[in-house]
């Protein structure tokens, strides 16, 4: 992802909601199969702040049965997740023990939770990612979107889905937002409501089914080299949304209520416009910046300062603290993503996945986060 609307991966500019709540600020899935179950999800809201999870006590080159909530996971489903993943290492130590995923797949039809477990903890020791004051680091989550689209222009759907412009190249800094909108659009790949648009630019990519039913996946193209700038905090302060209430949902539903100069207004804060390209919907998720489909609810993006792609992570971030938090978040993902609001050695977007559902859950996604490396053995 490259946060904030900007591009999140190779295509997903990077679509991330870094947490819209944040931000709005904050980058789909294989296609066909249905995505591995999700790690451990309480379904009880989140009260409300909490001081998040303890110092972890787990020492360098302890076993991953020593992780928190271990017993818990779905050993088989993270193991399905991996095994994509770790394509993407480059590491010799990464590629033994994809190698040897590979291989009990090959040689156990079905694979069994028991076996999966086992791999996991005779393949792997655990080392915790850590602060630099010891506390805990922050987890927001991104989607793909799926927007209705026309392909000519109404009076609800007059806001322009624009092409890369001639001669663009990455670093070039153009007009703002509100400059590029009040440009006629001579060259219109669809047209959207202007609150989709805009979310669509902040996740970098999404997906569009138009009156006649048919569908395209819209990916980052370019951007006008400004800076991303979350407009839930200004929507805050200005009296337009309760401070503990600017999840993606609750924005948007505003933008829409207020459709047109007010909503053009608020939207304008964020200088910066994302281009798109089109191609048909293959009913998958868009890749991360690792060049390939993240998978729902096991892909994260990271820094890749102190991440590399294909690393497995353990996650655990408790204490949501935005209206409708789901509780916590626990369980193996994989990092296949990155983005640039997402900086620090514990810091993570997790991938909902895609669609209406999966994007009013990433809205409220702002939780305190543990996490660790599982390191292969060589």
């Amino acid at each position: 992802m490259i946060g904030g609307g900007g591009r999140r991966g190779r295509i997903l500019g990077k679509a991330f909601v870094f947490s819209l709540a944040l931000a709005v600020a904050a980058c789909a899935t294989a296609p066909g199969a249905p995505s591995p179950s999700a790690p451990t999800l309480p379904e009880t809201p989140a009260p409300g702040p909490s001081p998040g999870p303890g110092p972890s006590p787990i020492a360098a080159g302890r076993g991953p049965a020593t992780l928190p909530g271990w017993n818990d996971e779905d050993h088989l489903a993270a193991f399905e997740a991996w095994a994509v993943g770790c394509t993407v290492a480059r590491d010799s130590a990464s590629r033994v023990q994809c190698d040897r995923a590979m291989q009990i797949k090959r040689t156990s039809r079905p694979v069994t939770p028991t076996a999966a477990r086992a791999f996991f903890e005779t393949g792997f020791t655990v080392v915790a990612a850590e602060t630099a004051d010891g506390g805990p680091g922050l987890m927001t989550a991104y989607f793909a979107p799926e927007y209705a689209a026309r392909r000519t222009p109404s009076a609800e759907f007059d806001t322009p889905v624009r092409p890369r412009p001639g001669g663009w190249a990455r670093g070039d800094v153009g007009a703002v937002r509100a400059d590029i909108e009040a440009a006629p659009a001579t060259d219109a790949l669809a047209w959207m409501r202007a609150e989709d648009l805009f979310f669509m630019q902040i996740q970098g990519s999404g997906y569009l089914t138009f009156e006649d039913g048919s569908r395209a996946r819209a990916a980052y193209a370019a951007d006008n080299g400004r800076p991303f700038t979350g407009i839930a905090r200004p929507m805050a302060e200005q009296g337009l949304l309760p401070a503990n209430a600017t999840s993606g949902e609750a924005i948007r539903a505003w933008l829409a209520a207020h459709r047109g100069p007010e909503a053009q207004a608020v939207m304008a804060l964020n200088p910066r416009y994302i281009y798109f390209a089109t191609d048909p919907d293959d009913g998958g998720h868009p890749n991360g910046a690792a060049g390939i489909p993240l998978t729902a609810r096991r892909s994260i993006a990271v820094d890749p300062a102190h991440w590399r792609y294909g690393d497995l992570v353990w996650i655990s971030a408790d204490g949501g603290n935005l209206r409708g938090a789901r509780a916590s978040y626990q369980g193996l993902v994989v990092a296949l993503d990155t983005g640039s609001a997402i900086r620090g050695p514990v810091r993570a977007d997790f991938y909902m996945g895609r669609g209406p559902a999966a994007g009013e859950e990433a809205g409220t996604v702002r939780h305190p986060l543990r996490m660790w490396r599982l390191v292969p053995r060589g």
